[in-house]
C-alpha cells in the first residue's frame, strides 16, 4: 500500500457571510480520506449514518427519512419543488430573495405556483393569508416558505405558518436552509412533510450537498407524480439511498465525510441548543458593537432570527459597499452586500465556527475603516 503525507498551512478566514461558514480544522481534516469508489458498501455505511445523523437534528421520528442530494441547497429545494406535487399548485410564501427564487424554479419546470408577498424585511401577514386560503386552498396542493429568510434576517413562525396550512390540509415545504442546526426545530412537534437544508450554513460543514427531510409516505406518493428532472427527481434519488444505499449519481465523496465529522462535531458540543446560544452571544456581542459605531438594524429585534443581521446602508457615508468590503477582506473578514431589501442594507452574520475574538476583530477593523474615512 502506498502512502502519502500531505501537509499544507491552512490560512483561516473569518466568513460573515450567511453560508459557506467559517469551518473547524477537524472538518477541513475529515475531507483527507483515501480514495474510495462511492459504490463500495464503506461509503454506503456512511451515507447511512450521515442520513441518521440529519434526521436527529430535528428530532425526526420514525415517519421521516433524509435523502441527500448532490449539489448546493438550492439543488434540494429544486428536487423538492420539482416532485412534490401532481396537478395542483403550490402556495409560495415570500418576503425575501429566497421565497422568490421558489417561484422561479416552479416557473422554469412549468410548476402552477401562486405568491403570497410581503416587503423584504416584513413578516408574512397571516391574517391575509388565511382569508386566502379560505377562498382558495382547494387550488393548493403543497404551501412553502422560507424560514429563516437570510435576505434580511428575518425568521418566520414555522409553527404557526404549518398549523395554518395543515387547517387547510396542505403539505409544508419548508426551507430551512439558514435555520438547521442553528435554530430549533423539533419535527415532534412540527411535522412539516419537507424540511430542506444544505451541508454548509448552521451545521458547519462542507458546500456540496443539500439535505431533504421528508415523511416516508409523502416520499411514497410523490413516487406517481410526474417526473421533471432527471438528476433532481426526488423519489428516484430516495430509491436508490434507501434500497441500495448508495447514491443515485456520483457523489461529492469527500465532502460526505466532512459533514460526517461535522455532525459529530455538533452533537458533541451539545447540539441545536448550544450553537444556538453560541451564535446568539456573538450576535449580542456583534450588534452591540455595530451601533456603537453608528450603524442601525434593518429589521426590529423581535422578527431577528439571531444567525444574520441586516444593517440600514449610512446614507451619509463618503464610501461604497465595496471599498468597506475590500478593505475588510484584505484582513481575512468577508461581508455580504444587501439583497434588494425594503432598504438599502448590507448583512453580517454569525454562524459558523465563529467566537467572540473574531467578532472583536471584525468590529476592530471596521472602526479602522470607518476613521480612516473621516480624515
Amino acid at each position: 500500500m502506498f502512502k502519502q503525507n500531505i501537509e499544507k498551512t491552512i490560512d483561516r478566514n473569518i466568513l460573515l457571510n450567511p453560508g459557506p461558514a467559517t469551518t473547524s480544522a477537524r472538518v477541513k481534516s475529515a475531507l483527507i480520506v483515501p480514495d474510495i469508489c462511492p459504490r463500495e458498501q464503506e461509503f454506503g455505511d456512511l451515507l447511512g449514518v450521515v442520513k441518521n445523523k440529519a434526521l436527529q437534528v430535528v428530532s425526526a421520528d420514525s415517519r421521516y427519512k433524509a435523502v441527500l442530494i448532490g449539489g448546493s441547497g438550492t439543488a434540494a429545494i429544486e428536487a423538492c419543488l420539482s416532485s412534490c406535487t401532481n396537478e395542483k399548485a403550490v402556495l409560495i410564501l415570500e418576503n425575501g430573495a429566497y421565497g422568490e427564487r421558489m417561484k422561479k424554479i416552479c416557473d422554469a419546470l412549468k410548476i402552477p405556483a401562486d405568491v403570497i408577498k410581503a416587503n423584504w424585511g416584513d413578516p408574512i401577514d397571516q391574517q391575509a393569508l388565511k382569508t386566502h386560503l379560505e377562498q382558495n386552498a382547494q387550488k393548493y396542493h403543497v404551501m412553502a416558505f422560507i424560514h429563516h429568510e437570510t435576505t434580511v434576517g428575518i425568521l418566520n413562525d414555522l409553527s404557526s405558518l404549518h398549523r395554518l396550512a395543515k387547517q387547510y390540509k396542505l403539505k409544508t415545504l419548508v426551507d430551512a436552509m439558514s435555520s438547521y442546526a442553528g435554530i430549533e426545530i423539533d419535527l415532534s412537534k412540527d411535522d412539516v412533510d419537507y424540511l430542506v437544508s444544505s451541508s454548509n450554513k448552521c451545521i458547519q460543514g462542507m458546500a456540496g450537498l443539500g439535505i431533504c427531510i421528508v415523511k416516508e409516505q409523502v416520499l411514497n406518493e410523490i413516487s406517481q407524480y410526474p417526473k421533471r428532472s432527471f438528476y433532481l427527481d426526488l423519489s428516484n434519488n430516495y430509491s436508490s439511498q434507501e434500497k441500495n444505499n448508495q447514491f443515485a449519481f456520483t457523489p461529492p465523496v469527500q465532502i460526505l465525510y466532512a459533514l460526517n465529522e461535522a455532525f459529530d462535531e455538533f452533537f458533541e458540543a451539545g447540539g441545536t441548543t448550544a450553537r444556538a446560544s453560541r451564535y446568539e452571544e456573538l450576535y449580542l456581542q456583534m450588534k452591540s458593537g455595530m451601533l456603537e459605531l453608528g450603524f442601525e438594524c434593518l429589521v426590529p429585534e423581535h422578527l431577528q432570527a439571531k444567525i444574520l443581521t441586516a444593517f440600514r446602508w449610512p446614507e451619509s457615508s463618503n464610501f461604497t459597499f465595496e471599498e468597506m468590503h475590500d478593505y475588510l477582506y484584505l484582513k481575512g473578514i468577508t461581508i455580504y452586500p444587501g439583497k434588494n431589501a425594503k432598504e438599502k442594507s448590507f448583512r453580517i452574520s454569525n454562524i459558523g465556527e465563529l467566537n467572540s475574538e473574531d467578532i472583536s476583530f471584525f468590529l476592530d477593523n471596521l472602526k479602522s475603516f470607518l476613521q480612516s474615512k473621516r480624515h
